[in-house]
C-alpha cells in the first residue's frame, strides 16, 4: 500500500461517522457498478469515488479544492478527478447513472442550485445518494452549533422531509432514508467533536462507532445529526436502457441488411 493510500484510509475509514455514512451510501449505489457512470459531487480527493471504481464504475470525483485533487492523483485506485463547481457542473445533461454526495450540500451557498445541477446530469432511471447535516436537536446546544457552522462553513441543515421535498420538485423520488447519530447523547457528541476536535477528534472517537450504531438502532422517533437519502429519477434503470439500445441497433442492422439483399 502506498503512503498516500494509507493516509487516505486513516482519514476516511478511521472516522466515527464517515465510515458508516459513506459505506451506507455505497451500499445503496450497489455492489456491482460495472458499466455505470458514477459522479461524486464535492468528492475531495476522490477516495470514495475510487471505491465505486473498484466495483466496476466509470467513476468521477469533482471538487474545487486543488490541494485535495492533487492528493487524489497519488492514490492507487483513483477515479477521474475533475476541478469544478457543484453549482455549475461541467457535464452534459444525463451524463451519469449514479450520483453520490457525502455531507456536502450543507456547505454550499445555494443548495437548491446544487440539486438542480445534480438532477440535470442524472440520467433517466438513475439514482442519487447523498447525506447532509440534519442536527435536529441542535437548539439544545446553540454555542456548539454556532461553532460547528463557523468552523465548517455550514450554511444550513436539512431534514429528511426538506430534502425529499427539494428532490421531488426536481423529479426525483426518495426511496430510502436513514438518520445517524440519532440519540441525544450521540448528537451532542457529534457537535462537540466538530466544535472542539475537528478531523482529529472525529478520528480519535472512531472506537465509539459501534456504540453510536447500537444507539441508532435503539433510538425511537425521527431525527439525528446526519440524514442519508436515496432518490431515483423516473425511467428504466440504466442497464435496461443499454440492453434496449443494443436490441434496437441489432434490429436496425437486420432491417438494413434485409433491404440491401432485396
Amino acid at each position: 500500500m502506498k503512503v498516500a493510500d494509507a493516509v487516505a484510509v486513516a482519514g476516511h475509514e478511521v472516522h466515527v461517522c464517515r465510515y458508516r455514512e459513506a459505506r451506507t451510501l455505497l451500499r445503496w449505489l450497489g455492489e456491482d457498478l460495472r458499466g455505470l457512470r458514477v459522479l461524486d459531487v464535492a468528492g475531495g480527493d476522490g477516495y470514495w469515488a475510487g471505491r465505486a471504481r473498484g466495483r466496476g464504475a466509470r467513476a468521477v470525483a469533482l471538487d474545487l479544492a486543488d490541494a485535495k485533487l492533487r492528493y487524489g492523483r497519488q492514490l492507487s485506485a483513483r477515479p477521474a478527478l475533475v476541478k469544478g463547481d457543484a453549482l455549475e457542473l461541467p457535464f452534459a445533461d444525463a451524463s451519469f447513472d449514479r450520483i453520490m454526495s457525502i455531507c456536502a450540500i450543507e456547505h454550499f451557498d445555494d443548495g437548491g442550485r446544487a440539486l438542480d445541477e445534480m438532477a440535470r446530469v442524472l440520467a433517466p432511471g438513475g439514482e442519487l445518494v447523498m447525506s447532509a447535516d440534519a442536527l435536529t436537536l441542535a437548539e439544545n446546544w446553540p454555542r456548539l452549533y454556532q461553532a460547528h457552522c463557523e468552523r465548517y462553513h455550514v450554511q444550513r441543515t436539512y431534514s429528511h422531509a426538506e430534502l425529499a421535498a427539494l428532490l421531488a420538485a426536481r423529479g426525483l423520488d426518495v426511496i430510502a432514508h436513514q438518520y445517524q447519530f440519532r440519540s441525544r447523547w450521540a448528537q451532542r457528541m457529534y457537535l462537540g467533536l466538530s466544535a472542539h476536535g475537528g478531523k482529529f477528534g472525529f478520528n480519535a472517537a472512531a472506537p465509539a462507532t459501534p456504540l453510536v450504531a447500537a444507539s441508532d438502532r435503539a433510538a425511537r422517533g425521527g431525527g439525528g445529526a446526519i440524514v442519508l437519502v436515496r432518490a431515483r429519477r423516473a425511467g428504466p434503470p440504466p442497464g435496461q436502457i443499454t440492453a434496449r439500445s443494443q436490441k434496437d441497433r441489432s434490429q436496425t442492422a437486420a432491417d438494413q441488411g434485409g433491404t440491401a439483399n432485396r
